[in-house]
C-alpha cells in the first residue's frame, strides 16, 4: 500500500490561533471537520496528529481561515512563540482580540449540538481556552500595554503599574459578571472596586498568585454575595430592569436562584471556566458543582424553554452582560480609595489601643491595694414592741428619782449598791 502524502498542517499553537482569529469554538469547528471537540484539542496541544481524510479536511479548512484572517505561520507565528499559553479565560492573543473587535455576538449564531446537557455529559474544559465570547465576559485586553525593550523583553515592572494592568485587564469584564450574580449595577461596581482594594493592601500574596485575576474575582463575588448587603440602606430600593423583555426574564431567573447555584453557572456558562476550576472556586467538589450547574440549568430551561441548550444559554448571558454600559472607576482612584481604608483603619486600631491602654492605666492607678469586704445589708429585726411614750411617774420612781438627785455625782458611792 502507497502511504498518503504529509498534510501540510501549521504548528499546533497556530492551528488554536487560527480557529480563535475566526472566531470559532473547538466546538464549531468540529462540527465542521465532523469530529469531537476533544480530537481538535489533541490537534491543536500536538497530543495527536491530524490523519486521513478528516486531516486533510482540516487541513483546507485552516488554511481557508489563515486566507480569510490575512495571516500565515511565518508572519506571526515566529514573533509569538516564545510567548507563554495563555491560563484557560486569562490572556487574549493578538488576533483574538482583533476578531472580537470587529465581530458582534448575534443571537441567531448557529450553536454546536455537542456540549453536554446533564450532570453526566458535561465537558470539562480546565485545560482548554474558553471559547471566542466568552472573553466579552470575563476579560477585556488593557488599552495600554507595558513597552518591550529592543531584545523583545519585557521590562520591570513597579507594584503601581502592574496592579494598574491587572486592573485594566479585569475591571470592565468583571463588573459586568457581578452584575449578573447581583442584578444591580452600583453593587457590582463598589463589589469590584472593593476586591481591589483588598488586592492592592494585600498586593505582595496577590502578585506571586498562580492565578491573579481568578483571586480578584472570587473576592468580588464574596463581597456581591455577602448577606450583609441586605442591611444596607440602598438596597432596599430595586434598580430599573434591563429594557428588554427577553434579558428582565432571564435576570429574574437567575436572582432567583440560590447563589450557589447562580455562582455556579456564571462562571462555567458566562466566564467558561473548567469544572475543576468551578468547584475550587465556589470551594465545592466537582460532583457537587456538577449537581449546582444540572440544576441551575433545569431552573432556567423550565422558565425559559429556548435555552435549554448550553450554548444558546452562554451566549445569551453574554448578551444580558454586555447591554448594560458598566463602568469601572480608574485604577488610580482604586488604589488611593484603598490606601484611604487602609490608612483609616490603622488609626482606628492605634487609637482604639491607646484608649485601652489608658483605660489599664486608670484602672491600676484607682483600684484598692487591699480587699474590703462588702457591708452587708442591714435586717429587720422581727418581735419588737412598739415604743411607747412615756407617762406619769409613780410615788415610788419619785422618790428614786429624789434620792438619785441627792448623791454625789462622782465616786465609787454611786456604783455600789445600797440597801434599802
Amino acid at each position: 500500500m502507497t502511504q498518503s502524502p504529509a498534510i501540510p498542517l501549521p504548528p499546533p499553537k497556530e492551528r488554536r490561533r487560527l480557529r480563535e482569529a475566526a472566531s470559532l469554538t473547538r466546538a464549531q469547528l468540529a462540527s465542521r471537520v465532523g469530529v469531537t471537540s476533544e480530537t481538535v484539542r489533541g490537534w491543536e496541544t500536538g497530543r495527536s496528529t491530524p490523519r486521513g481524510r478528516k486531516g486533510e479536511k482540516y487541513a483546507k479548512l485552516l488554511g481557508s481561515l489563515g486566507d480569510e484572517a490575512g495571516v500565515t505561520p511565518d508572519q506571526d507565528g515566529a514573533a509569538d512563540s516564545d510567548d507563554p499559553e495563555p491560563a484557560p479565560g486569562a490572556v487574549l492573543s493578538r488576533r483574538a482580540a482583533r476578531a472580537r473587535r470587529k465581530t458582534v455576538p448575534d443571537r441567531k449564531r448557529p450553536v454546536a449540538k455537542d456540549r453536554g446537557r446533564g450532570p453526566v455529559t458535561v465537558p470539562d474544559r480546565s485545560r482548554a481556552p474558553a471559547p471566542h465570547g466568552h472573553r466579552v465576559v470575563l476579560t477585556e485586553r488593557p488599552r495600554t500595554t507595558p513597552p518591550r525593550r529592543p531584545d523583545d523583553a519585557i521590562t520591570a515592572l513597579t507594584p503601581d503599574q502592574a496592579f494598574d494592568a491587572l486592573y485594566a485587564f479585569c475591571a470592565p469584564a468583571l463588573v459586568r459578571q457581578t452584575y449578573l450574580l447581583t442584578g444591580r449595577r452600583e453593587l457590582a461596581r463598589e463589589s469590584v472596586e472593593r476586591a481591589f482594594q483588598i488586592a492592592w493592601q494585600r498586593w505582595p500574596e496577590v502578585a506571586r498568585d498562580r492565578d491573579p485575576a481568578g483571586w480578584v474575582r472570587a473576592m468580588a463575588y464574596e463581597c456581591a454575595l455577602s448577606p450583609w448587603q441586605r442591611f444596607r440602606p440602598g438596597f432596599r430600593h430595586p434598580e430599573p430592569p434591563p429594557p428588554d423583555a427577553f434579558d428582565r426574564a432571564l435576570m429574574d431567573t437567575l436572582l432567583k436562584l440560590p447563589p450557589s447555584y447562580r455562582r455556579t453557572l456564571v462562571l462555567y456558562d458566562g466566564v467558561g471556566l473548567g469544572l475543576p476550576e468551578t468547584a475550587a472556586e465556589t470551594e465545592a467538589s466537582t460532583r457537587a458543582a456538577v449537581n449546582r450547574l444540572a440544576h441551575a440549568r433545569e431552573a432556567v430551561a423550565e422558565r425559559l424553554p429556548e435555552l435549554a441548550d448550553p450554548e444558546t444559554l452562554h451566549w445569551r448571558l453574554v448578551e444580558l452582560a454586555s447591554v448594560e454600559r458598566l463602568r469601572a472607576a480608574k485604577p488610580s482612584v482604586v488604589r488611593r480609595g484603598g490606601e484611604r481604608r487602609a490608612r483609616f483603619w490603622t488609626r482606628a486600631a492605634i487609637a482604639f489601643t491607646v484608649a485601652l491602654i489608658g483605660t489599664t492605666a486608670l484602672t491600676v492607678r484607682t483600684a484598692p491595694t487591699h480587699y474590703e469586704p462588702p457591708v452587708p445589708e442591714g435586717e429587720t429585726v422581727q418581735g419588737v414592741p412598739p415604743r411607747m411614750a412615756p407617762g406619769p411617774l409613780s410615788e415610788s420612781e419619785r422618790e428614786l428619782r429624789a434620792k438619785l438627785r441627792k448623791e454625789e455625782q462622782r465616786g465609787p458611792d454611786r456604783l455600789l449598791p445600797q440597801p434599802w
